[in-house]
């Protein structure tokens, strides 16, 4: 199918899903009347596309509108499971104090348990941390001006260990899709930051837009709790993206899914910064994931654009 054709069809997908409210209470448990459909475009041979359906639930099926036999060809169906922030702490290596700063390190507001460095941008004519809201800002709790700290909290750090300013995060709504899950800190006085401290050297110039974002391209991150992965883009353009966050559910368009061998990413690993394998252009922000589902078994990942997050956030990358 025509790409054009495959957005066309992924369209008529979620117009006809059950409409549901953009953010519910996580106490209303598995049968809350949520419809978990995320739906993007994924490769079909070398210049055609298909309609990729992810599923909570294997009941989430019934949800599915019916396209006729010729619609539903075009369509590939899988169940992954729930999709929720990650931020659980696990002992890594990554998560020890660590100066000067550099990628993949475990990063996290004093409230939060501890997530991932992704990178370095410019804002506000400074230095700063790039991750995720629910990272650095605390899932919108936090106020500008608080601290964070290199090692988490998770991962025993302490008021001592403040690196980082938080100076601006995008908010998360009701009532519609959410674009990213991004916030950023500048560095405090006297710390050091290493941007170009990922395995393989600095990364290049940042994917400009998203229609330049591939299925099948080969990636990789570095992130607190499961190192450095390898994997591959399998679906974009990926809107209807429920993510669980503690008590409340927040929807995303725009997403891009990556699946890799063994597991992509895990708890911990929110806010690293994805590039391509082939150029080393940063392209994503890691932000949630399922354990379950996925080519192997072993879940996916879902990752905000990284071009929106920088326009989104007025911040420039720092790649050295």
């Amino acid at each position: 199918m025509h790409p054009d054709s495959a957005r066309e069809l992924k369209a008529r997908i979620l117009d006809r899903l059950p409409s549901a409210p953009v953010v519910v209470a996580s106490d209303a448990g598995t049968d809350a009347p949520w419809p978990w459909v995320a739906v993007g475009l994924t490769p079909a041979g070398p210049s055609g596309a298909r309609v990729a359906v992810r599923l909570r639930r294997e009941g989430d099926r019934a949800l599915l509108p019916d396209l006729g036999r010729a619609a539903a060809a075009e369509v590939e169906v899988r169940v992954i499971g729930p999709v929720r922030a990650l931020r659980s702490p696990t002992p890594e290596e990554l998560q020890q104090r660590v100066r000067p700063l550099r990628p993949g390190l475990s990063v996290a507001h004093t409230d939060v348990t501890a997530g991932t460095l992704g990178g370095f941008v410019r804002i506000a004519g400074g230095r700063a941390i790039l991750s995720n809201n629910h990272v650095l800002a605390a899932s919108d709790a936090a106020t500008p001006g608080d601290a964070v700290l290199q090692p988490g909290p998770a991962d025993g750090g302490v008021p001592d260990d403040r690196v980082a300013t938080l100076t601006a995060f995008q908010p998360f709504v009701a009532g519609r899709p959410n674009l990213v899950d991004a916030a950023v800190a500048l560095l405090d006085p006297g710390i050091d930051a290493e941007p170009a401290g990922l395995p393989g050297g600095p990364l290049g110039t940042p994917v400009v837009a998203t229609t330049d974002i591939d299925p099948d391209e080969a990636v990789e991150k570095i992130g607190r709790t499961t190192g450095h992965t390898r994997g591959v883009v399998t679906a974009v353009e990926v809107d209807a993206v429920a993510v669980q966050y503690d008590e409340l559910v927040h929807r995303f368009d725009d997403q891009i899914e990556i699946q890799g061998s063994g597991g992509f990413s895990a708890g911990g690993d929110s806010g690293s910064v994805i590039w391509r394998s082939r150029d080393r252009a940063p392209m994503a922000l890691l932000f949630a994931g399922s354990a379950t589902g996925g080519v192997d078994g072993s879940g996916v990942t879902f990752a905000n654009p990284l071009a929106t997050v920088l326009r989104l956030l007025g911040a420039e990358w720092l790649s050295g």
